[in-house]
């Protein structure tokens, strides 16, 4: 019985020694916070020391960044990084942000082939001639979803008669008709004005590629045709005459909404519904790209995308855009965090 009893004590020594051991490491179970959540901006100006090690976005605060950004590319996509620019300054950010408006394919330009900017904002994919541009000096360029643009064709409101096109009437307004009536004979006979983007511009890729079926000789050779890469001096041209049309950006033609009538195309409005439901046949994504090394040897760039994917969805509206899909702007965090080695 004695020995019995020593066995027992015994045992139960062994099983405190272990359970002794092991008390301190309940407190390490849980994952650090990734803040990769869409409200948490990290913006906290006290986030440091300790802070960092709890929380491993804390290095991208706005506030304790420094250096200079510099952006380029799409006029569609210019209101939106300016708005993200200007709110990245008002959470604490001292240094200077350049959003340069060129089009997108002058953006892809300096960044793959000047390598001056650090961010390209375009409103269309990267083309493969321009990821071998931007590998030929380094640069692996990653695409981050950051909205979604209703191509805007606009009139003024003085023009009573279109209300909707078909996909071709569009190609015979910007391509081979003189006049209206060319169009619909009950429209008037009136040569037609158009102003339309830069052929630098994403809008005018864009554009071409679902109405021309990427054949740009139409759109070029049409009579009355004023280019510019500068959408409000497309805005200004159209509400000039109630015999112009254009097209270009859905946030121009919401700052203007009261003096321009934007057009249904094959009888479906541009409006958030019919974005989302992919019906509307001009609706496109919004990008902006960048490249690893940038990220990892600049802060500040980091620090500015970082900030522009966590908070884009409480912006992109007001600019006059619609949000990316869930899946879309989470698919462009996780392309961030992997890129920064998160």
């Amino acid at each position: 019985m004695q020995r019995k009893l020593y066995a027992l004590l015994a045992l139960l020594i062994v099983m405190s020694m272990v359970l002794a051991a092991c008390g301190g490491s309940t407190a390490t179970d849980a994952p650090a916070d990734t803040g990769t959540d869409s409200g948490d901006t990290s913006t906290d100006s006290g986030d440091t020391g300790d802070d960092a090690m709890d929380d491993p976005m804390a290095m991208y605060d706005p506030a304790t960044v420094t250096g200079d950004v510099v952006t380029a590319g799409s006029s569609t996509v210019f209101p939106l990084s300016e708005r993200m620019a200007e709110l990245f300054r008002q959470a604490g950010y001292a240094g200077n942000i350049t959003v340069d408006s060129i089009g997108s394919g002058a953006g892809y330009e300096r960044f793959c082939v000047e390598g001056e900017s650090d961010i390209a904002n375009t409103s269309r994919p990267i083309r493969d001639t321009e990821v071998e541009s931007c590998q030929s000096i380094g640069r692996n360029p990653i695409e981050f979803r950051v909205g979604t643009d209703a191509l805007a064709v606009v009139v003024s409101s003085e023009n009573d008669f279109v209300t909707d096109v078909s996909m071709e009437e569009l190609a015979l307004i910007f391509g081979e008709a003189e006049t209206w009536s060319d169009v619909r004979s009950e429209w008037p006979d009136e040569p037609i004005q158009r102003f339309i983007p830069g052929t630098d511009s994403g809008t005018f890729d864009y554009f071409v590629e679902e109405v021309f079926d990427e054949n740009e000789e139409p759109i070029l050779a049409a009579s009355n045709t004023q280019l510019s890469e500068d959408d409000n001096v497309l805005v200004q041209g159209i509400l000039g005459s109630p015999y112009a049309i254009g097209f270009y950006g859905y946030a121009y033609y919401a700052e203007n909404e009261g003096a321009l009538n934007i057009l249904s195309i094959e009888g479906v409005e541009p409006i958030r519904e019919n974005v989302d439901n992919n019906s509307y046949p001009l609706a496109r994504p919004l990008f902006i790209y960048s490249d690893a090394t940038i990220l990892v040897e600049k802060p500040q760039v980091a620090s500015f995308i970082w900030f522009y994917l966590t908070n884009v969805n409480d912006e992109v509206v007001d600019v006059g855009y619609f949000p990316a899909s869930d899946a879309d702007l989470l698919a462009a965090r996780n392309a961030f965090l992997a890129a920064v080695g998160r």
